[in-house]
């Protein structure tokens, strides 16, 4: 097999790595501090065409492939995982989604804008009572009598990028007899009358990502801004996660490089009696089983990409390589950001050093766009074809 990345992939992997580590790694301690937004940094993201890869330059993007994509996130994530965040949301779960299920007039109303950055788009499928229970949701959405829009009202939880979104692809309720098959997609746009946004969450990691709560309140949205038909809305979702877990394992994967990185130079550094601490076994099976699963993420994330990528020609779903890259890649975060505090022991544990905060970043991979229960359960599901 040729693993050898195409000039263009190259390309697009240097560029970010550049942008990441000159204009982001700088102010990532700060922002995590503050939980400020970093409209700046992410403004420069829109102008480098990162917050649109693989959206048709006709659209507003870069025009890439998944594979670009994904290595551009990781080195976005490998300098901070906040920015990875919004990135991923951006890219996955909101355009792309868009792209495949949207009518013309949509893409140019809601991706253009969103995918050249001149506006953040969000994803609002988990409620306060629901989260991979989708035929538990409240959010409705009833039809008005002359047909012409809907009405919405209820409240969506744990919004990334909510606080500060334009655009929303937002899951009602349109028949709720029919359970998960009862479910509607609609695109919304938050300065319209109905909408508003609650109470941020104060997270444990990527707390520079803005998250919060987002109501509506008799919010009207026209027909033709239903993404879909009417009860697709649960395809459109899941569907839309199976990119988003490619997203999520290339954060995973950005942060556990970075972490393994510090360790590395720790470990050469750090003196203990007369010695680095790199020339002890117990310091150098950690780096060993570090870089080794980190390949290995690595390698799973890019073979979900090349899915995805493959599937635009085939229309197959590439749901089990997305399951298994997130699943893997989050947990070897966990695995490469633990063993990284152990190597800096009191030092990793300061925020004088940026460990700690690669370990608060990591915790989060392993449950949002499906914990990693989810992702077994899926994977099984898939591989056995039990239920």
């Amino acid at each position: 097999m040729d693993f050898t990345l195409t000039e263009e992939q190259q390309m697009i992997q240097a560029a970010a790595r550049d942008f990441a580590q000159s204009a982001i790694a700088p102010i990532a301690a700060e922002h995590d501090v503050s939980g400020e937004f970093p409209s700046a940094t992410i403004a420069q993201m829109g102008e480098l065409g990162l917050m649109g890869i693989e959206v048709p330059e006709s659209y507003g993007g870069a025009g890439m492939d998944p594979i670009c994509y994904a290595l551009a996130l990781i080195e976005i994530s490998a300098a901070d995982a906040s920015h990875g965040t919004i990135m991923s949301v951006n890219n996955t779960l909101y355009c792309h989604g868009i792209l495949k299920f949207g009518t013309e007039e949509q893409k140019q109303k809601y991706v253009v804008p969103v995918a050249s950055g001149q506006a953040i788009g969000a994803y609002a499928l988990t409620e306060p009572q629901s989260g991979s229970d989708a035929s538990n949701m409240r959010m409705r959405a009833v039809k008005s009598a002359d047909g012409s829009h809907y009405v919405l009202n209820g409240k969506k939880s744990w919004i990334t990028s909510g606080p500060v979104a334009r655009y929303v692809m937002v899951f009602a309720m349109t028949d709720p007899e029919q359970g998960a098959r009862g479910v509607t997609a609609f695109l919304v746009d938050t300065e319209k009358p109905g909408f508003s946004r609650g109470k941020s969450e104060p997270k444990l990691g990527i707390r520079a990502s803005a998250t919060c709560e987002i109501e509506f309140e008799d919010y009207q949205v026209a027909v033709e801004d239903r993404l879909g038909d009417e009860g697709q809305g649960f395809k459109i979702a899941m569907g839309v996660l199976d990119a988003g877990r490619i997203g999520i394992a290339a954060q995973a994967t950005g942060i556990a490089r970075a972490a393994y990185e510090a360790s590395v130079e720790y470990a050469r550094e750090r003196k203990a009696f007369g010695r680095s601490i790199g020339e002890f076994q117990m310091t150098q099976a950690k780096i060993a089983d570090m870089r080794t699963r980190l390949e290995a993420a690595y390698q799973l994330t890019l073979r979900a990409a090349w899915g995805k990528m493959n599937a635009k020609a085939s229309g197959e779903r590439y749901t089990l390589n997305a399951s298994m890259a997130k699943l893997y890649a989050s947990e070897t975060a966990m695995f490469v950001t633990h063993s990284a505090l152990q190597i800096h022991g009191g030092m990793g544990y300061s925020k004088e050093l940026p460990v700690e905060r690669y370990f608060r970043d990591a915790k989060i991979t392993e449950i949002y766009e499906g914990t990693s229960e989810i992702q077994r359960m899926l994977i099984s599901r898939l591989e056995t074809g039990l239920r």
